[in-house]
């Protein structure tokens, strides 16, 4: 008997063993990044460090592979990609090695988190990198036009970000033409027009309501913006809707929000302002939930005081669905900072255009609730408004830490490098 449960216990732990032990497949390191972080032994290099993002897991991964999808999507070709082509091919002309390399980062799955795309291609998508397709006009087939279309990016946050110190960051990237569209809130409007007039502060999370009401003070998170501050902010726009009324009544101007947004841009003259930029780049800022914020309001108070402006959202939701639709044959990337009307938006009119190529999200919304905000990627490919062959991803991290971070990354890079080589 004795026997008999020896052996028993000896089968036991060799299935034990065998479950434990399991012979697992070789990892093909071509595809997958091995895991390691920043070595600070070996100095401080800020760029290193954000490279290093990729291979450093969870959302550090995350932020080191929307780093490459807006290197893809991003308007402006780096110098050695560039150099790369003229050194492979004819002028103009992509080289048979450089179309491989290139097709094999668009085809293959996995490729975002190959060291090998990350390192080497910093690719800035342009129709050139691609065959014409036999349905094409004449202008699409030029080799000239074909490398100046480049990816089309709307940028879309929330009002919370215009107030925090991400508005510089929204700004320089304003500023340099480095984004098409913008999208945002009410609030992502006023505020960057009322930091013109007076600042924000850094107060504390747990401040209480009823003291800072008692005050005048209102909070933001861990921001304190003094309620002057508004104040300053009706003395500054209510001439604005008189003079844009008189517009309307005497010239037969038709007010849309996006023209009130430029309007108001080019009044503020003030280059601290993203407004102000977009207004001077001619870059269209979208803003359907116009009313929802302080500009409501004074468009509220100044409808009785001065009553008969008319801003037409019709004639907003044809200019920015049109922004998509006739995107082609340029691919659109769309970069997404927090949640709600903004990301909708932008998502919705890139449906029109059967989904947008390349996609960022940033935000802490989770999805279990079933909300939009919270929505990842693939729930969008769902819809049509992200291609099933789109560049996607989503950083779960607070904005006001990924964003710049992503920013130093991408676009002030090739900022940074064209200024150095002029």
């Amino acid at each position: 008997m004795e026997g008999a449960g020896g052996k028993g216990e000896t089968a036991a732990l060799e299935a034990a063993r065998s479950v434990t032990f399991k012979k697992s497949e070789d990892l093909d390191e071509g595809r997958f990044v091995k895991i390691s972080g920043y070595d600070f032994n070996r100095g401080l290099d800020f760029m290193e460090l954000l490279k290093s993002m990729g291979s450093t897991g969870f959302q550090a991964s995350n932020l080191g592979d929307a780093m490459e999808v807006v290197n893809q999507m991003g308007r402006r070709r780096e110098r050695e990609d560039k150099g790369d082509i003229e050194k492979e091919s004819a002028p103009g002309l992509l080289s048979r090695s450089w179309k491989k390399r290139l097709s094999c980062v668009i085809r293959k799955e996995g490729s975002i988190g190959a060291s090998e795309t990350r390192n080497e291609l910093k690719l800035d998508w342009r129709l050139s990198h691609e065959e014409p397709t036999e349905d094409c006009d004449e202008e699409e087939r030029s080799l000239a036009f074909r490398e100046t279309t480049k990816c089309k990016v709307f940028l879309g946050f929330t009002s919370n970000l215009v107030s925090s110190g991400v508005r510089e960051t929204i700004r320089f990237l304003v500023e340099h033409r480095l984004v098409n569209v913008v999208v945002t809130t009410a609030g992502g409007i006023e505020e960057d027009l009322i930091k013109c007039l007076a600042p924000t502060y850094k107060g504390d999370f747990t401040l209480p309501g009823a003291l800072l009401r008692s005050k005048g003070l209102n909070r933001i998170g861990n921001l304190l913006v003094p309620n002057n501050n508004y104040c300053k902010f009706e003395d500054w726009i209510i001439p604005i809707f008189d003079q844009m009324l008189q517009e309307q009544m005497t010239e037969n101007v038709l007010w849309t929000p996006s023209k009130l947004i430029a309007r108001l841009g080019k009044e503020i003259n003030d280059p601290s302002s993203y407004l102000f930029w977009a207004f001077k780049n001619n870059i269209p800022v979208f803003c359907p939930g116009i009313t929802d914020g302080s500009l409501g309001d004074m468009l509220y108070f100044h409808s009785f005081r001065n009553p008969g402006l008319v801003i037409d959202i019709v004639q907003d939701i044809r200019a920015m669905n049109s922004e998509a639709v006739h995107a082609s044959p340029r691919k659109t990337g769309i970069v997404i900072l927090g949640g709600g009307l903004p990301k909708h938006h932008i998502c919705n009119a890139n449906m029109m255009r059967n989904g947008a190529d390349y996609a960022v999200y940033i935000n802490t919304a989770q999805e279990f609730d079933g909300s939009d905000s919270g929505a990842h990627p693939d729930e969008a490919v769902s819809w049509g408004k992200i291609r099933g062959s789109a560049k996607a991803i989503k950083v779960h991290c607070d904005a006001t830490i990924a964003f710049p971070l992503l920013v130093a990354g991408t676009f002030a890079r090739r900022v940074e490098k064209t200024a150095l080589h002029h």
